[in-house]
């Protein structure tokens, strides 16, 4: 499968990657901005995120909501996410509605700072407190990864924090501060727009420049990624006592950064994550979940970041009346061995298929392969890894695998983070 794939950047810097797909007549437009968690400075925390909310509050000629209005009433649908090294909005409508979508997109970002008052500020400073009580601190286990990313990355590094960011932070606010950043970052040299669908390229390009042309902000300057983090040098860890459903551990490791020079590296070391335990007959699977039952389940997973370091986790939901330390042992066991020994041949080749299986089903949707280019392109300047990760993935090698496994793995690299119940106290008559 190869899709063929028109590039253009506007005077303005704003860089378009259009991707003509007739099969239905329909269009995605999706739009990474170059901006989140890790972009933001200590006290000034969770703006990238609350910016996810207010692009949706209204801009300079559109009215609170009516951006979701006018484009749900067409057929559309749409949405925007915030990540540690993005934010990105994605809509996808009927063709003829194209348009629509780009007017409105061009309006918010060029525009939306009209709309942003200090009574819009302070509904959607609610609205973020409410999502954060309810995905955070209202769920079993809801701190656990912003835990996992203060105790694996240190104070002072732009992953410490999670992108919900601090409620301080956004509460001493002003709305001249989310104007400044604003306009540091939501810019057309700071922006990819992605285009699938049935649309020529050269219409859509047209359609952009008519739009989007005329706006000539720049964003600040753009720091370079900070130095690589080695993995730990010994173990570290938070024991939280909750009340949860059962006991959980979360071990992480530091992965090398997913782009650049680093990148087959990542691809090696997530591919060791889903052999270990990834698999029915992955070690970590069939010997704790399947054979022994001393865990209820095993999850296991990389997150590539672009920042020096990505992420590796291995989560386990402690059995009923296992002891939780001996788990933990159980687990660092089987990545010692892995680390040694590496893949076997089978575990190889059902890696390599369930990614390939995953990645040809993500390319069959516009809009997933729109938010595909689009990340490759904001975060690695590839668009064409769209149509070569097969072969970068055919390219690893078991040495490579265990490599990754011995380098990034190691249970003395891991940072853990176990949640313990919390024993309820009887009750004295």
């Amino acid at each position: 499968m190869h899709f063929t794939l028109e590039e253009h950047t506007l005077a303005n810097g704003l860089r378009v990657v259009v991707q003509p797909d007739h099969t239905t007549p329909t269009v995605t437009v999706n739009l990474w901005v170059g901006v989140g968690s890790r972009h933001e400075e200590p006290g000034r925390t969770g703006f990238a995120h609350l910016f996810e909310h207010l692009m949706f509050q209204g801009s300079a000629h559109v009215d609170n909501g009516e951006h979701f209005q006018a484009l749900m009433g067409v057929g559309g649908r749409l949405n925007a996410t915030t990540w540690f090294d993005r934010t990105n909005y994605f809509e996808t409508i009927p063709s003829g509605a194209l348009e629509l979508a780009l007017w409105l997109e061009a309006d918010r970002h060029a525009n939306l700072l009209a709309a942003v008052n200090q009574a819009n500020l302070d509904n959607q400073r609610d609205v973020v407190k409410e999502e954060k009580r309810q995905r955070y601190d209202n769920q079993p286990y809801g701190q656990a990864l912003s835990t996992v990313y203060a105790t694996i990355f240190p104070e002072g590094h732009p992953y410490h924090h999670p992108t919900i960011g601090s409620m301080e932070d956004l509460d001493a606010a002003s709305v001249q501060d989310v104007h400044d950043f604003f306009t540091a970052h939501y810019a057309p040299d700071n922006t990819v727009m992605t285009i699938v669908g049935d649309v020529t390229a050269e219409r859509a390009v047209g359609l952009v420049e008519q739009y989007f042309g005329h706006i000539t902000h720049a964003a600040a300057p753009r720091r370079g990624p900070v130095a690589p983090l080695p993995p730990l040098a010994e173990p570290v860890r938070v024991e939280v006592l909750d009340e949860v459903p059962n006991d959980r551990i979360h071990l992480a490791f530091r992965l090398p950064a997913e782009g650049g020079d680093t990148r087959q590296e990542f691809l090696a070391a997530s591919m060791a994550l889903d052999c270990l335990g990834g698999l029915s007959f992955s070690p970590l699977e069939q010997h704790l979940v399947l054979d022994q039952q001393v865990a209820n389940s095993i999850d296991v997973g990389a997150m590539g970041f672009v920042d020096g370091v990505s992420l590796g986790l291995v989560v386990a939901d402690v059995a009923e009346g296992v002891d939780t330390d001996a788990l933990e042992e159980q687990i660092c066991a089987e990545l010692t061995a892995f680390a040694d020994e590496g893949p076997t041949p089978e575990q190889m080749e059902a890696v390599r298929a369930q990614a390939e299986r995953g990645w040809l089903s993500s390319l069959a949707a516009k809009d997933e392969r729109a938010d595909i280019i689009g990340h490759y392109t904001c975060l690695h300047d590839d668009p064409e890894y769209v149509n070569t990760f097969l072969d970068r993935l055919g390219e690893v090698t078991p040495d490579d695998v265990r490599a990754a496994a011995h380098k990034y793995l190691r249970p003395q690299s891991r940072a853990a983070v176990v949640y313990r119940v919390a024993q309820q106290q009887e009750e004295v008559a």
